[in-house]
C-alpha cells in the first residue's frame, strides 16, 4: 500500500501555548485529504514484493487486511480519503523514468500522488475490500475507456457532414442515441452495455439507469460519459459494435433483453431471434446454451438517425 496526504489546519483559536509557538494542538488537526493506493491482485502483489523486499507483508491477504485497517484509521481520524489502484508494472516504469528507487516508501507515495492526479480514484466510505476492489477496477476501466476512446475520436478527424471535430459531433450523436433508447423504456432498472471493436483494442462500457414511476432518471454521470464515448467511437469510425439493453420492470414480469448492431455509423435494431441467438450461443465454441430463466428476448425498436451538429 502507499499513502499520500496533506493535513489542513482546522479553523478556530488555539491555546496560549499553541499561539506562543505558532502551532495548534494535535487534536485540532482534524481535516486532511489523502489517497491510499492498493495492489488489487495476488500476481501484482508478488511482483511488487520482488521489487520491494522491505515492503513488510508476507502475503496478499495480510496486505489487504492492513490496508483496510489503515483506511478505517484515516477515516476515523480526519477527513476525506480516496483509494486508487497501485499498478506494480506501471510503478516500475515510473521509477525508471523518474530515476527513483522502487524499494522506497517515498517513491511509492510519489507514484500514488501521480495516479491520484489523473483522477482514477474512488472515495472511501467504510466499504469492505470485497466491495472496494471491484469499484476500483470499474473506475480504472472507465478511465482507460475515456482515454482510448478520446484518442480514437481525435484520430477520426472532422465529421464529413458538418466539419466539426468527431470528438464533438460523434459524442453529441451518441448522447442523442442514448436518449432515444431511454425514451422507449418504462419504469424500472435498465442496464446498458456498449461495445466497439476498433483495430487497436476492444472498448466496452456499462451503465445502469433507474427510471421512476414519474419518468425521473437516476444515472451515474461518469458511467454515462464512458458509455457515450464507446458509442461515439462506433459512430465516428464506422467500426463494428453493439448496444444491449436489459430491463427489469418495477412490477411483476420477466427481464427483457433487446439489442442494436452498430455498424457503418448507424444503429440497426436486432430481431428477437438475433438477440436470442446472441445470448444463447457459446461465443468460444458456437454451441447452443440454455436461455436464462425468467428472461424474454425481444425485438429492439427502430431508432431515428443520430443528428449531426449541422442540424
Amino acid at each position: 500500500m502507499a499513502h499520500t496526504g496533506k493535513r489542513v489546519r482546522a479553523g478556530g483559536r488555539g491555546g496560549r501555548a499553541g499561539r506562543r509557538q505558532g502551532t495548534v494542538p494535535a487534536a485540532r488537526w482534524r481535516e486532511a485529504a489523502g489517497t491510499v493506493a492498493v495492489v488489487a491482485d495476488e500476481a501484482g502483489f508478488a511482483l511488487l514484493r520482488r521489487r520491494c523486499p522491505t515492503l513488510g507483508f508476507a502475503d496478499h491477504a495480510g496486505y489487504l487486511r492492513a490496508t483496510e485497517a489503515l483506511l478505517r484509521s484515516l477515516a476515523g481520524r480526519h477527513g476525506h480519503t480516496s483509494v486508487a489502484l497501485f499498478d506494480p508494472a506501471a510503478f516500475a516504469d515510473y521509477c525508471e523514468r523518474e530515476g527513483l528507487a522502487p524499494d522506497s516508501p517515498a517513491s511509492r507515495a510519489r507514484y500514488t500522488a501521480e495516479v491520484a492526479a489523473r483522477g482514477a480514484t474512488v472515495p472511501y466510505a467504510g466499504q469492505p475490500m470485497d466491495r472496494l476492489l471491484p469499484e476500483l477496477r470499474a473506475e480504472r476501466h472507465r478511465r482507460d475507456t475515456w482515454e482510448l476512446g478520446g484518442d480514437l475520436l481525435a484520430a477520426a478527424g472532422g465529421c464529413a457532414d458538418c466539419g466539426a471535430p468527431q470528438a464533438r459531433c460523434a459524442f453529441r450523436r451518441a448522447a442523442g442515441l442514448l436518449a432515444e433508447v431511454l425514451e422507449r423504456v418504462g419504469p424500472g432498472s435498465h442496464h446498458l452495455v456498449a461495445t466497439s471493436l476498433p483495430d487497436t483494442a476492444p472498448l466496452a462500457a456499462a451503465l445502469t439507469v433507474e427510471i421512476g414511476a414519474g419518468g425521473e432518471l437516476r444515472v451515474a454521470e461518469p458511467a454515462a460519459l464512458a458509455l457515450c464515448t464507446v458509442l461515439a467511437v462506433c459512430l465516428a469510425t464506422g467500426d463494428p459494435g453493439g448496444l444491449v439493453l436489459r430491463s427489469t420492470p418495477t412490477g411483476p414480469g420477466p427481464q427483457e433483453v433487446r439489442g442494436w448492431s452498430l455498424r457503418d455509423r448507424r444503429a440497426r435494431p436486432l430481431t428477437a431471434s438475433e438477440v436470442f441467438a446472441a445470448y444463447c450461443t457459446d461465443g468460444a465454441t458456437g454451441e447452443p446454451v440454455p436461455p436464462e430463466p425468467g428472461v424474454s428476448y425481444l425485438a429492439a425498436p427502430e431508432l431515428p438517425p443520430a443528428e449531426c451538429l449541422r442540424w
